[in-house]
């Protein structure tokens, strides 16, 4: 039945035997020696700078190639042998002799004996064509007529008889077969689309079965060496016409392609479409990642069909995405140029490859061109344990907001990446209770099978005692660079079974939300582990009936952000009562507007403009913001124009600021809300002179070529003048993405039987209620309460310190990516960037019935980290750079309201004290006897403290304030 497929791949051999005295790739002449100088030469520095100063080395030797056999029916098949010799290590700029590594040192005692031999030993490569046959090549086939009929088994087993038998000589001499493969068939008339899928099925089936390596070379010879000759033997590959193919070699199954012009031949690898085992991972948002860009040109210069010279060059460069000038690259280059020809040995008689190989050496076997993973071990570095010991003190609370703890927090996570489970339990369990919490956030921030089993075997989340650890584990995970199915997994497990903590079991549920977002960002939706952990919240969203148990699941979609969940959102914005419908739309205020479709339009029109029923001022404002953000419509907008002066007086107030906003931002919707403008109905007086004290306004904390960043400050206050609700983000942006990297929301309601004062419309019933809630990097935290309930309210201001309350305090990884890249030349390199924030938010509100004076102050004390190490392992040798840059800095916001008159007085204030800003660059070459290379150099700086401006009735305002104190001060004396 497979009778086409068996003629089809003979008529393209037949076709292969037909072109002998015809060669497409380079030809050796007989009885030749051809004698190269090869060198390869590495360089690491930073992305701009001169090679001329860069860290790195070269290896430089002698090549002898000759050719050993040619196939009797096919010129363009040959065996050649390629010989290293007189192999030299050298700095690769030339350099004084106190800082040459090298010097007085000889080959032998820099590579070392046994290595040097085996990197002089001959290595035979088979090249068809030009390429080196790697996979799947399968030469002659020759028909014999026989009797019997065959059919193909339905297990894809082959049945045979003797009627047809194709015979595959290359094939079963490669693998060392002692029997013929015979394949005989039943019907030569067979239908053709009936032949041309058994041809598919069985081209299928080899393809991805049989495997042909006619790289040869010993087999048990070290990694590092076997790369360099696969390095050099891999320059031998090319064809002669232009154009593009799939071509392995030491970078693995990679798109090349040729360009050929007279006697010149470049050819370009896509080092990205490159097929190797590779490690690595990157950071979750593109803004905290690194940008990579790899380039491969080979420039072969021929001579009569014959290679002359050859230069290749692969670069490779790394860039921090939101500082470009923090980045490292590596440039590879490798030369091979013809010195002579002389009188070498005659060709060896023989019809197989198998059996030349055979009588030179047995000891040579087939190996693969691909380079295999290669890693040096330290063996002076120190243990987890004495690294923890150097470092602890640096990780004391006290000491989280300096830079010193992120870096320490870095290093440490380096280091338990490539522990065992045991070692992790040894130091989680001798630790005290102040540096307990440090070691969880690190360990966990690991991300390896090790450092999770670790945990999840420490911590007991049916012992509520351990509270602290369990909510660091799990913000840890939340902030997961990289998460696995298996973390969601054991979460999910953790939430279903017994937990002693309320608060833990829905920080449990709301990390879940997060990991499912990652995953599916990642690709991830249809794993098991996601499917179940989606179905899991919104089942038991739908079964819930306790206000508590609602609001815990629809922060888990806040964090989640899935499709499937915005009707359910919809439907809590729009028939919540109080926080929940609050919680439902700042969740949809959350989607990429591309999400928000008509029904979700219709809904947010409908809570704003309560068709429906009434709702609160915190929900009707969000509903305005989505839909002013989302591409509105000119009716829409127009509508909610109309509406300013219907509202309650605050409200009136914070949507005209809102507008104005957007207008002086120029917001996406700018264009549209200009066009209503010019409607007089619209804009009039009347309308955009409503008094007020609630206020929006967005400002740029910094502008610059890489990344920007803007802070919004948005106060809603009720009739009576106390604060409703106060919005502060940060989000950072550049050309084709965002972060959100800070919200806090302090958020107050009820507080009006205080000072004797009338709820607002649809707020009469409303339980005294103050909290925060913070989004830091795109995670929505559990929120904070602060007082619940009139008698909760009182406590807490008989009993009040002043002290703000803390909202997340702790270790956070940013940056984490790591890349494993396998150099043409043979070396291994790798870059590996992580960025670490010690981070502490607070905020508090203060009340005075004395002064008639309310206050809210949010606290963000930082320090940032970050530490890349880009480096080229040759095993014998190791060059690389290390770069860091570590700031620290203070942002306070602070709001104050005067209800002793009205309108009220208030004033907002957000600042930023002086920051220190610090950058070192470490480039080195290094030999493991400890020799060593160093130049360093840094820069420091101070950003000066800056009051970040907001719109000039604030500044009017704060004069107010600040003169009233300051009268009411002096009339005491």
């Amino acid at each position: 039945m497979i009778l086409l497929t068996v003629l089809f791949l003979c008529i393209i051999s037949t076709y292969s035997a037909s072109v002998k005295g015809h060669t497409t790739g380079p030809s050796l002449n007989n009885d030749k020696l051809y004698k190269f100088a090869y060198s390869a030469e590495v360089y690491v520095d930073q992305v701009k700078a001169s090679l001329q100063k860069s860290a790195g080395y070269r290896i430089s030797s002698g090549v002898d190639v000759n050719l050993l056999w040619r196939n009797p029916d096919n010129d363009d098949d040959q065996l050649v042998k390629i010989t290293m010799k007189d192999v030299q290590v050298e700095n690769v700029n030339e350099r004084p002799a106190d800082k040459n590594i090298f010097k007085g040192k000889s080959t032998e005692k820099i590579i070392g004996k046994e290595y040097l031999e085996a990197l002089q030993r001959p290595i035979m490569v088979e090249l068809v064509r030009g390429k080196v046959r790697a996979l799947f090549l399968i030469s002659h086939c020759v028909l014999s007529f026989c009797k019997n009929t065959t059919q193909w088994g339905s297990k894809a087993q082959i049945v045979h008889k003797d009627r047809y038998t194709c015979i595959w000589k290359d094939f079963v001499q490669d693998l060392k077969a002692e029997k013929q493969i015979q394949f005989v068939m039943r019907d030569v008339l067979l239908s053709l689309l009936l032949n041309a899928y058994y041809m598919f099925v069985f081209l299928v089936f080899f393809f991805q079965f049989l495997q042909i390596k006619t790289f040869y070379s010993y087999q048990n010879e070290p990694g590092f060496t076997q790369n360099i000759k696969r390095g050099l033997a891999s320059l031998f590959q090319l064809q002669l016409h232009s154009g593009s193919s799939r071509e392995v070699d030491i970078s693995g199954k990679c798109d090349t392609t040729y360009h050929v012009r007279q006697d010149q031949v470049t050819k370009i690898k896509d080092l990205d479409s490159c097929e190797i085992e590779k490690k690595g991972f990157t950071s979750h948002n593109k803004i905290l990642d690194i940008s990579t860009k790899a380039t491969s040109a080979t420039v072969y210069v021929l001579e009569d069909s014959f290679i002359k010279s050859i230069k290749a060059e692969e670069n490779f460069v790394f860039a921090l995405n939101y500082r470009r000038k923090t980045g490292a690259k590596i440039v590879s280059k490798q030369r091979l140029e013809l010195k002579s020809v002389q009188a070498g040995t005659g060709l060896i008689a023989a019809k197989q490859v198998a059996g030349v190989i055979k009588t030179l050496d047995p000891n040579y076997v087939a190996i693969a061109l691909e380079a295999e993973p290669v890693k040096s071990e330290c063996k002076k570095c120190p243990s987890l344990s004495e690294h923890w010991k150097n470092i602890r003190e640096q990780m004391h609370p006290d000491k989280l907001s300096k830079p010193d703890a992120a870096k320490s927090f870095l290093s440490f996570i380096q280091n338990i990446r490539k522990a065992t489970k045991e070692e992790i339990l040894k130091i989680i369990k001798s630790e005290n209770k102040e540096l307990l919490p440090q070691v969880v956030d690190a360990v966990t921030s690991a991300q390896t099978p090790e450092s999770l089993e670790a945990m999840l075997e420490f911590l007991d989340f049916k012992d509520a005692s351990t509270f602290i650890l369990q909510e660091r584990f799990l913000y840890a995970c939340g902030f997961a660079s990289h998460p696995s199915e298996t973390l969601l997994k054991s979460l999910t497990e953790k939430f279903k079974g017994d937990v002693a903590s309320q608060e833990i079991r829905e920080t449990l549920v709301i990390v879940m939300g997060a990991l499912i977002r990652k995953l599916c960002d990642r690709d991830g939706c249809k794993l098991p582990a996601v499917v179940e952990a989606k179905r899991l919240i919104l089942n038991r969203l739908e079964k819930a009936s306790k206000d508590d148990n609602v609001q815990m699941y629809l922060l888990a979609l806040k964090n989640a952000l899935l499709p499937e969940a915005i009707p359910v959102l919809l439907k809590y914005a729009e028939s919540g009562e109080g926080p929940i419908s609050s919680l439902a739309a700042t969740a949809l205020q959350r989607y990429d507007p591309s999400f928000l479709t008509k029904e979700v339009k219709e809904t947010m029109n409908r809570i704003y403009h309560q068709t429906r029923k009434i709702h609160e001022k915190t929900v009707r404002t969000t509903a305005a913001a989505i839909l002013l953000n989302s591409n509105p419509s000119y009716m829409e907008v127009k509508n909610i124009l109309l509406s300013i002066g219907e509202l309650p007086m605050e409200m009136n107030k914070y949507m005209l600021s809102m507008i104005q906003d957007i207008l002086r931002f120029e917001m996406p919707s700018s264009k549209t809300v200009r066009q209503v403008l010019k409607d007089m109905r619209a804009h009039n007086y009347d309308r955009f002179s409503k008094m007020g004290s609630s206020s929006a306004y967005t400002g740029y904390i910094t502008r610059g070529p890489d990344v920007s960043s803007t802070y919004s400050l948005d106060i809603l206050y009720s009739g009576s003048g106390i604060l409703r609700r106060s919005n502060m983000n940060i989000r950072v942006f550049d050309r084709s993405t965002d972060l959100h990297a800070i919200q806090v929301v302090l958020e107050a309601q009820g507080l009006e039987s205080i000072i004797a004062a009338t709820p607002d419309e649809g707020e009469e019933n409303l339980d005294s209620f103050a909290g925060m809630s913070a989004i830091l990097f795109g995670f929505q935290l559990r929120p904070v309460t602060f007082f619940q309930g009139y008698g909760d309210l009182m406590s807490k201001m008989l009993s009040a310190t002043g002290d703000p309350m803390n909202v997340v305090k702790g270790l956070v990884l940013l940056t984490d990516f790591l890349q494993e890249i396998q150099l043409q030349s043979g070396p291994t390199a790798s870059a590996e960037f992580m960025g670490g924030l010690a981070i502490d938010i607070s905020g508090g509100m203060e009340f005075s019935l004395w002064y008639r004076e309310s206050k809210t102050n949010v606290k963000n004390r930082v320090a940032m980290f970050v530490a890349g190490n880009t480096e080229v392992d040759s095993f014998f040798v190791k060059t690389g750079m290390e770069t860091t840059l570590e700031t620290e800095t203070a942002l306070d916001f602070i709001s104050t309201v005067q209800f002793s008159q009205y309108p009220f007085l208030v004033c907002m204030q957000m600042d930023r004290v002086d920051s220190p800003f610090r950058t070192h660059m470490t480039k080195y070459e290094s030999l493991p006897s400890g020799r060593r290379y160093t130049a360093r150099r840094g820069k420091a700086a101070t950003l000066a403290g800056n009051e970040y401006p907001l719109h000039q009735e604030n500044s009017n305002m704060c004069k107010k304030v600040f003169g009233a104190k300051s009268d009411s001060a002096g009339g005491w004396f």
